[in-house]
C-alpha cells in the first residue's frame, strides 16, 4: 500500500514539512510496513520559496528590505537548481505574519519590499522570476512593489502616492516611463494562491481584508481605491482588470505586476505541482492526504486541499484533508473531491490553543484517522 502526505502549512505552527512529517509518523504507528511518500507544498504563500527550493537543490538567500510597515527586515528569496530562476515569495517581505495584530491595517501597509527583492535578483543577473503571491498584509494593489521598480504613481499635484492602500485614493496619474527595464526583459510568473478579481462582491478588499485589519469603513474605502487604481488603469495603459481572475491575489499585487511587468498569472498549486510533478507522483496511491490551516469557502478559490483533490480524483483515490479548523463552506469542498475533512479545534474559540499545540494535536489526529483507515470505517 502506498500513502501519500502532500499538506500545505498550517500557519502560525507548522510547516508543510513538519506538518507532512508528523502525520507520516502517526501513520507509521498503525501502518508500519507500507510505503508512504512525504510531498510538503504550497500555493504561492508562506513555504513557496522554502519548497521549490528544496525540491531543485537550490540556494536560499537573505536581504534587507522594507517590511509592510516600513521597517527594515531581513527577508529571504531563493534561486532553483537550474541556476536560472529566481523565487520570490511575497509573504517573506509583505506578509501578514511580519507585523503584530495590533499593527495590522491594509489601509497603510505596503508592498514595496517584494519589488525590492525583486530588484535584488535583478542586480544579481536574474530574469527568470516565480514570484508566490499569498498570506499577504496588504491591500496596495501592488502599488508598493510597481513604485520600487520605477513606475510612477502620481497624485493631482505631480507628486508620488504615499503607501499603503490609502495612497491609491489619490491616484490621479500613471508614468511607466521610468520603469525598470530589466524586468521587462525577463520572464515572470505569477502563483497566484487564489483567483479572486480585483474588485467586487468576491474582489481583494470585501473578501480578505477584514482578516488583514481592516475595520468594515476600511473594506468600504479600499474597494474604493483600488476601484480608481483600475479606472486610471484603463485610462492611462487602456487595460481593463477589474474583473479579471487572479488579479486579487495579495491583496491586489497580482495586478500590477499584470499591468506593469506582463506577467503570466497561474494557480499557484498549479505552479508547484508541476514543478514536483506532483500527479505522476500520486498515480499509484492507495490513499491522499492533505491539509491546511483553515478549510472553508475559501479553499475553493485555488488552495492547495482542493488542488490535490482535483488530482487524486483522476485516479479514483480518496483524499483526506485535516484542518486547523473548519470553517464555513467545507461543505462544497467535500463536493469538489475532498471525501472527508477532520480538524484540530471543534470552535473559532479554540484557535489559538489549537496554534500553540498544533504538533500534538495533528499527531493524534492522523493516528484516529489511521486506526479508522484501517478498519474500513473511514468514508
Amino acid at each position: 500500500m502506498k500513502i501519500v502526505i502532500a499538506p500545505d502549512s498550517f500557519k502560525g505552527s507548522l510547516t508543510s514539512q513538519g506538518a507532512a512529517d508528523t502525520i507520516a509518523k502517526s501513520f507509521l504507528k498503525i501502518f508500519p510496513d507500507t510505503e508512504i511518500e512525504k510531498i510538503p507544498l504550497a500555493d504561492g504563500g508562506e513555504g513557496t520559496t522554502q519548497i521549490l527550493v528544496t525540491a531543485t537543490n537550490g540556494k536560499i538567500y537573505n536581504e534587507f528590505v522594507t517590511s509592510p510597515v516600513g521597517e527594515r527586515i531581513k527577508a529571504n528569496y531563493g534561486i532553483l537548481g537550474d541556476g536560472k530562476t529566481a523565487v520570490i515569495e511575497m509573504a517573506a517581505a509583505s506578509g501578514l505574519s511580519l507585523i503584530p495584530i495590533e499593527k495590522r491595517n491594509p489601509m497603510f501597509t505596503t508592498t514595496f519590499g517584494t519589488g525590492e527583492l525583486i530588484k535584488v535578483a535583478l542586480n544579481q543577473g536574474y530574469r527568470k522570476f516565480i514570484i508566490g503571491l499569498g498570506d499577504s498584509a496588504t491591500t496596495d494593489a501592488g502599488a508598493g512593489l510597481a513604485q520600487a521598480l520605477g513606475v510612477k504613481l502620481l497624485t493631482a499635484k505631480n507628486q508620488e502616492i504615499r503607501l499603503g492602500g490609502i495612497g491609491l485614493r489619490d491616484l490621479q496619474r500613471i508614468d511607466i516611463s521610468n520603469i525598470d527595464k530589466r524586468i521587462l526583459e525577463s520572464e515572470l510568473l505569477v502563483a497566484c494562491d487564489v483567483k479572486n478579481p480585483l474588485t467586487g462582491p468576491s474582489g481583494t478588499a470585501s473578501v480578505y481584508s477584514a482578516q488583514k485589519g481592516a475595520s468594515q469603513q476600511d473594506i468600504r474605502k479600499l474597494e474604493s481605491y483600488l476601484m480608481n487604481f483600475a479606472e486610471v488603469v484603463k485610462r492611462d495603459l487602456g487595460k481593463e482588470i477589474q474583473s479579471v481572475p487572479f488579479l486579487g491575489a495579495a491583496g491586489g499585487l497580482a495586478a500590477s505586476l499584470f499591468v506593469f511587468f506582463n506577467a503570466r498569472l497561474k494557480s499557484g498549486f498549479e505552479v508547484i505541482s508541476d514543478i514536483l510533478n506532483f500527479p505522476e507522483r500520486i498515480k499509484n496511491a492507495d490513499l491522499v492526504i492533505t491539509g491546511e490551516g483553515k478549510i472553508d469557502a475559501q479553499t475553493l478559490k485555488g488552495k492547495t486541499p482542493i488542488g490535490v483533490a482535483k488530482i487524486a480524483k483522476k485516479n479514483n483515490t480518496p483524499v483526506i484533508a485535516i484542518a486547523g479548523i473548519i470553517g464555513e463552506g467545507a461543505d462544497k469542498c467535500r463536493e469538489a473531491g475532498i471525501d472527508a475533512i477532520f480538524s484540530l479545534a471543534s470552535k473559532e474559540t479554540e484557535t489559538e490553543k489549537s496554534l500553540k499545540s498544533a504538533k500534538l494535536l495533528l499527531a493524534d489526529i492522523s493516528e484516529k484517522i489511521a486506526k479508522k483507515f484501517k478498519k474500513g470505517v473511514l468514508f
